[in-house]
């Protein structure tokens, strides 16, 4: 009997030293392997682009509440009073819908729009346009305007930049301010979802504050013109002679390079959800759309 207890025992203990008599398995074997995802290389794709019809285009917005795409067509000198520049709307493929949906105007460049109206810079002015009808309603004209060029804005202002003149202004309540001077050829302006201000001038990629101050995110990217806002941290911006950047964390990607190809990258627009970058090509009088991978 005490044999029979003491091999009982021994085989118990040996059970337990073996992880519970083989039930158990190794650690290797519980712990599920983890994923590692492959690092993402930026990159643009080009999925298509308009016929060539779409003279001296400067700017390019696509407009969420409706699903079109306006494009702002110089057609004439880019600072010329001459009365024949025009915005034409294209869709989402590609297709131009009207080639003048508006027309008369000078030399329209950056676009937004606020409360159902579209809002162009034009030379010396801020046009503002019915969204539904095509109806000029105002020009607010800016005193001692030198070249009118993007503009964007925070849902109750409409900003504008002024290139020559240094100048960032805004429209409120049918008046017009200045938010910031002494900004060298300030150009591309973009609003983020916490309704703080991005600008490129030539001295880099800024990010200003509500006081007209700012902070430089980027110093490599200057004289910069389109301006994307991706999040908080993520940008595309454009150089007007063909370079298309991704600034991530305050460092620069080129992700695109036309340039030897005489096709210019000036005031893009952003499809998003699709990730679709909206080119337009200036001379080449197309705009081009890219998928943007990052």
């Amino acid at each position: 009997m005490k044999n029979q207890l003491f091999n009982f025992s021994l085989a118990l203990a040996l059970c337990w030293g073996v992880s519970a008599c083989g039930t158990s398995t190794s650690n290797t074997e519980n712990v599920s392997d983890e994923v590692v995802s492959e690092p993402v290389t930026p990159s643009l794709t080009l999925l298509w682009e308009t016929p060539a019809e779409l003279t001296t285009n400067e700017s390019v917005h696509y407009e969420p509440s409706n699903g079109k795409i306006y494009v702002a067509n110089i057609e004439g000198g880019p600072a010329e009073k001459d009365g024949v520049g025009s915005i034409s709307i294209i869709t989402k493929d590609g297709q131009i819908v009207e080639r003048e949906w508006v027309k008369g105007l000078h030399a329209p460049k950056g676009m937004t729009v606020l409360d159902g109206k579209l809002y162009v810079t034009d030379v010396d002015a801020l046009v503002e346009i019915d969204l539904g009808t095509g109806e000029i309603l105002n020009k607010y004209e800016v005193e001692n305007a030198q070249f009118l060029n993007d503009a964007d804005t925070d849902g109750s202002r409409v900003y504008f930049s002024d290139m020559r003149a240094n100048k960032i202004l805004y429209l409120e309540n049918g008046t017009i301010g200045t938010f910031a001077e002494g900004q060298p050829n300030i150009n591309g302006l973009r609003v983020g979802p916490d309704k703080v201000l991005y600008g490129l001038d030539a001295e880099g990629l800024k990010k200003y504050q509500s006081d007209g101050s700012f902070e430089l995110i980027n110093d490599v990217v200057t004289g910069g013109d389109g301006l994307i806002i991706l999040d908080d941290t993520t940008f595309l911006a454009t150089r007007w002679k063909g370079e298309i950047y991704l600034i991530q964390d305050g460092k620069e990607t080129l992700l695109l390079d036309t340039s030897s190809e005489e096709s210019n990258t000036a005031d893009i627009g952003f499809i998003p959800g699709d990730n679709i970058v909206l080119v337009p090509t200036f001379f080449k009088d197309k705009v081009a759309a890219y998928h943007l991978v990052y």
